[in-house]
């Protein structure tokens, strides 16, 4: 998800959104261990827009 998009976001669905992709980030990880995935790269992407959007909660509860 792109920075862009997480801006757009209300709190309520930013938290909703990132609960969702860390479950999805769960089920790759277990896929990957059983056999390998056809595009590993899925499961950085996927932390790294974890980690944006954990940066835009922190962000607007100091505001």
């Amino acid at each position: 998800m792109k920075q862009s998009e997480i801006l757009k976001l209300s709190d309520a669905d930013l938290v909703e959104t990132m609960e969702s992709t860390k479950q999805k980030i769960t089920e790759l990880k277990m896929a990957h261990t059983l056999t390998p995935l056809e595009n590993p790269m899925q499961i950085r992407t996927l932390r790294r827009s974890v980690a944006r959007m954990k940066s835009e909660i922190s962000k607007r509860n100091l505001v």
